[in-house]
């Protein structure tokens, strides 16, 4: 494998990194908790479209689907359908928070495992459920996995990835959740034709990629920084040499002990996470979870056959056309893998900022003029919204959706990585959330608009970018404050009353006599 280097800020001397392929492996195993996420996401709307599970749980809408007549942008508007998909992010919002604390005292590897596990207990428990009560149990277990999964797995690869190559193993990661929507819906094309238990085999093949991770996740290693923050010093050293392939590792060793050593001094790793110096990453990394979801992303993701049956296609077209959208989205993200080490993050998330606009802006034109309450959307103008779907989808899996979880995972200080990484699991779980609970009723009151609610938000985000996230690509994940925060024209203020005559920075911990020193 071809070797790069990691800089040394303090030395200016390189430190040897090469691209092995036990880093390559661990990375693909992990991301195959992103396998599990985007199963779920891909598999939840089509099975909500089919006839025999909304006749066993939600026979209102089913009646309203087929006897009545009904608006157009109606008829799925029911709050316990939209409950089957939103209680799995309840769910991933308190079991995020305490992935963070086992990530932090047991490590990344068991935090995985047990993302294994509760996905695994969830699909079970789906695909054998008799009533509303044991469906919305098992999505509760499969939403315990996904906290698990999404607060661990980006974490695992950001500290065993060499940082040239840091953002392409990141991304596997959200590729692995474009595979999984892609996998689900072809799954639900097949199985929607399979009656009366169709949707049973689709929701029971989430523990497909359960199994995969669980078996996995005996073959990875766990990352360095983890073992020597919990004192297996020579554990951590031993597993650092063997997945940079080099004897070589002391610089990049001394900088984890260095990092670990002051994140010890910080007793209260959420408290801190709200001081001065620790802001600009907590702002930036959860802002963007807000902003990822509010492209209008998950309208596509969790209901892209409802939305194709509420512009009339049929229930088979509906379902093909999703994994038409699902194709590209997965063939776009490889886009990001090989261009993100690159171009870098900020240029990819202005250039899809663009490109989702016009989508988006566009869609809504389409519809406004062309879907009314009760005719049947012409078949051309249904396939210009299909395409526009498609141009919306890709710039979004090479932006927005990868970087969304890539640029949190590598922008905190090691004191606050797991405690800040939850902030932003959390609020991206607790958005998608809010989306999956309210865009049936969104699209029942606001009609097209809906495409134009989005499309504002995507204006917002694109500026965001412009003007106030700074770029991380190719800086070592434990010198960023010194590189980019510092630096950055808006937040370098954050840290102009935080040095000491010593030239280091000061972060008052609350729970001891004397403020807390970190390098500068």
């Amino acid at each position: 494998m071809p070797g790069l280097v990691m800089s040394d800020s303090a030395s200016g001397k390189d430190s040897p990194a090469k691209l092995t392929v036990q880093v390559f492996v661990c990375s693909v195993i992990a991301a195959f908790g992103g396998l599990m996420f985007g199963y779920d996401i891909g598999i939840s709307g089509g099975v909500t479209s089919m006839d025999d599970f909304l006749e066993k749980f939600f026979p209102v809408v089913y009646v309203r689907k087929h006897k009545a007549r009904e608006d157009n942008y109606c008829k799925y508007d029911d709050q316990f359908l939209q409950l089957f998909t939103s209680s799995l992010y309840l769910a991933a919002i308190v079991s995020s928070f305490v992935a963070s604390v086992i990530c932090r005292k047991l490590g990344r590897k068991p935090t995985i495992q047990a993302a294994s596990i509760f996905f695994l207990v969830g699909a079970i428990l789906n695909a054998v459920a008799q009533n509303l009560g044991m469906l919305i149990a098992g999505r509760l277990l499969l939403g315990a996995g996904v906290g698990f999964g999404n607060q661990a797995v980006p974490l695992f690869i950001s500290e065993i990835a060499p940082a040239r190559y840091r953002g392409g193993l990141n991304i596997c990661f959200q590729f692995l959740i474009t595979v999984g929507i892609l996998i689900a819906n072809v799954v639900n094309y097949y199985t929607s034709n399979i009656h009366p238990y169709g949707w049973r085999i689709s929701l029971g093949g989430a523990a497909g990629p359960a199994i995969i991770l669980l078996v996995g996740s005996l073959i990875i290693k766990e990352t360095p920084t983890s073992l020597i923050e919990r004192g297996k010093e020579e554990e951590g050293l031993h597993v650092l040499r063997k997945i940079r392939g080099t004897e070589d590792v002391h610089r990049e060793y001394n900088e984890i002990v260095d990092a670990i050593q002051l994140a010890k001094q910080v007793k209260h790793p959420f408290r801190n996470l709200m001081s001065r110096p620790y802001r600009p990453q907590l702002i930036c990394g959860t802002i963007l979870q807000i902003f990822q979801q509010f492209t209008g992303i998950n309208v596509v993701m969790f209901y892209a056959p409802v939305l194709f049956q509420t512009m009339g296609l049929g229930s088979g077209a509906s379902l093909l056309s999703a994994v038409v959208t699902d194709s590209i989205n997965s063939v776009s993200t490889l886009v990001a893998i090989f261009t993100v080490d690159k171009v870098g993050r900020r240029i990819l998330l202005i250039e899809a900022a663009v490109q989702m606009l016009i989508a988006q802006t566009v869609m809504g034109i389409i519809l406004k003029m062309n879907l009314q309450s009760t005719n049947i959307m012409p078949k051309h103008a249904a396939l210009l919204v299909l395409i526009l779907i498609c141009v919306f989808v890709s710039g979004f899996a090479w932006s927005w959706g990868p970087l969304g979880w890539l640029v949190p995972s590598e922008i905190y200080p090691l004191e606050t990585r797991s405690s800040g990484f939850f902030f932003a699991v959390s609020m991206n779980m607790f958005c998608t959330f809010i989306i999956a609970q309210a865009f049936l009723t969104m699209l029942c009151h606001m009609r097209s608009a809906i495409f134009f609610f989005f499309a504002a938000w995507i204006v917002v985000m694109g500026l965001f970018a412009v003007f106030f996230l700074p770029e991380t690509k190719g800086v070592p994940i434990d010198e960023m404050v010194d590189r980019v925060w510092k630096k950055h024209w808006f937040w370098k203020s954050y840290y102009k009353n935080y040095h000491n005559d010593k030239g280091e920075l000061e972060i008052q911990d609350k729970s001891q006599e004397k403020p807390v020193a970190s390098r500068s």
